[in-house]
């Protein structure tokens, strides 16, 4: 019997995206009738490492953050109708995430609901290190996270999951995880994962495909910003899909917002590597099909890597910050002049970098090179921003203090100050065989 058609919605692209997206994409996936599910895509590459520094803190967090606020509106009535939520919001501690997550079923009356979460992909535990060891020599390693891909995510949905909670898994597999169970591909059908892939990959930023990063107006005009829909994907048993949006909601989806999703962090649209396949775009068409709704077809899929990924993020000292605003007659000159005494007050101690914003904010260097190359302008609303790295937390500290400084040390009319200090991470990558790391699903039961 020929399967019905699933629907994939997402309503996050990353961590810190809207959490009001998901009410229209659920209602629409409601409306559409028929297999659901709807993912939130919330892990870039640093934002696991932050989550695991959040957690030496508070060990029972290490999640989202936005957690709550992203399920809140729409837990209710995915488990009504059956939506099933996949999400990689588990972050550095999926089991937390499960349990916060049966914490608000509480909190609103409704049954507890069967919540797996997939594990496998740290790789910083004693028995995993001597793995990815050889990158990481004489870094303070923070995390390491394997890519892990779709399979512990189609299995718990097959052992009955109705939410899927997953740390580090590739973007796309989040959409693969769904597809593969609900048609019961074989696990070696190339051509279908990598539609299912791409189709994952035109999700996975959420609403960078209906328009969001696209729009340039007066060149790229994007209606109702304010108000965007965030995609769904309606995937066919071939894999192939088409792209859609909530009715009534802002954006525009046609074949120039998906050709640049499509290419987006594309490496070699030839061979786009994930864990689950290797896609193959060169055969692929790209075709507008209606308002809001655009077709995927002719993805190509080749044997997937031996290898998965690992990032390791690992301590790279500190980051300080200062900002001051000047304004009105020679503003230029006077935030120029403050950058001459921060140089000279903090000389000896390293790289600072200036930029001047609404004069120059983009194309500086950390030694100020570029800056003193161009000459002084009239511009009378101009910001200082001033910033420096410094291998400990004590030497940085001498920046904000200085910036702050400046309120009566001169020059004349500065204001709004505003100062920062946090750890800065850093990121290296290494491959390690597939059959080395284990990816695997289990269920959390809700706490007594």
């Amino acid at each position: 019997m020929k399967e019905p058609l699933l629907r994939i919605g997402c309503a996050a692209g990353f961590s810190g995206d809207r959490v009001d997206a998901a009410g229209p994409v659920v209602e629409a996936l409601i409306a559409a009738g028929g297999p659901a599910v709807l993912i939130f895509e919330t892990l870039a590459e640093r934002t696991l490492a932050l989550a695991q520094l959040a957690r030496r803190n508070q060990p029972e967090g290490g999640y989202e953050p936005l957690l709550v606020e992203l399920l809140r509106p729409v837990l209710a009535r995915c488990l009504q109708a059956g939506v099933r939520i996949v999400s990689n919001f588990g972050a550095a501690n999926p089991v937390g995430a499960a349990r916060r997550i049966h914490a608000l079923a509480r909190e609103l009356g409704l049954p507890s609901p069967r919540i797996a979460v997939v594990e496998g992909d740290d790789l910083n535990l004693p028995d995993r290190r001597a793995l990815w060891a050889d990158a990481a020599t004489g870094l303070r390693v923070v995390s390491a996270n394997a890519y892990l891909g779709a399979e512990a995510i189609a299995d718990a949905l097959l052992d009955g999951a109705q939410i899927v909670v997953c740390g580090r898994v590739a973007d796309p597999s989040l959409t693969v995880g769904p597809a593969l169970a609900h048609y019961g591909w074989r696990r070696d059908d190339w051509d279908r994962l990598a539609r299912a892939t791409m189709a994952g990959h035109l999700l996975e930023c959420g609403a960078q495909v209906s328009g969001g990063y696209y729009a340039d107006p007066g060149f790229k005009d994007v209606p109702g910003l304010a108000n965007l829909g965030y995609p769904i994907a309606e995937i066919d048993a071939e894999g192939d899909c088409t792209i859609t949006k909530p009715p009534g909601t802002g954006g525009r989806i046609d074949a120039h917002t998906v050709k640049e999703q499509l290419l987006y962090e594309v490496h070699d649209p030839l061979a786009y590597l994930s864990p689950d396949v290797v896609a193959d775009l060169g055969e692929a068409e790209v075709t507008q099909i209606g308002p809001d709704c655009v077709r995927l077809t002719g993805v190509r899929g080749h044997p997937r890597p031996a290898t998965l990924k690992v990032n390791i993020c690992h301590e790279t000292g500190w980051l300080a910050e200062g900002e001051m605003s000047y304004a009105g007659a020679r503003a230029e000159a006077r935030a120029r002049l403050a950058a001459q005494v921060l140089r000279e007050r903090l000389q000896g101690l390293g790289p600072m970098r200036v930029d001047l914003i609404g004069v120059s904010s983009l194309f500086g260097d950390d030694d100020g090179r570029w800056l003193e190359a161009q000459a002084m302008g009239e511009a009378r609303d101009v910001r200082l921003r001033v910033a420096w790295r410094q291998a400990d937390q004590a030497s940085a500290e001498r920046l904000p203090r200085e910036v702050t400084a400046l309120y009566t040390c001169g020059p004349a009319g500065g204001g709004g100050v505003r100062t920062a200090l946090r750890p800065r991470l850093g990121t290296v990558s290494c491959l390690v065989p597939r059959e080395q790391v284990w990816a695997t699903h289990r269920f959390i039961e809700e706490a007594a």
